[in-house]
């Protein structure tokens, strides 16, 4: 499974929330790639007052803003009971 991490530089809410990230990582078994919305013009128009934002390869946003450990955590159990 892979994971879309939305982030720009400079941006300390997203520090913290791929930090969240990556503390789930091991468990559920995904890859991050992560995205620089300054580096794609479609990104920044959706994404730039929402980031972070942690998207699913379907498109389905698990969490945004600031980073929920429960609630990403709930996300992700979901995923990899469906996958």
């Amino acid at each position: 499974m892979k994971l879309y991490f939305y982030t720009k530089k400079g941006c300390s809410l997203c520090d913290k929330g791929l930090g969240i990230l990556r503390e789930f990582q091991h468990k559920y078994q995904f890859e991050i790639e992560a995205r620089d919305i300054y580096t794609d013009d479609e990104w920044l128009l959706t994404y730039q007052i929402r980031i972070p934002v942690i998207e699913d390869m379907d498109g389905v946003v698990l969490d945004e803003g600031i980073i929920s450990y429960p609630k990403l955590e709930l996300e992700l159990k979901e995923r990899v009971t469906h996958h």
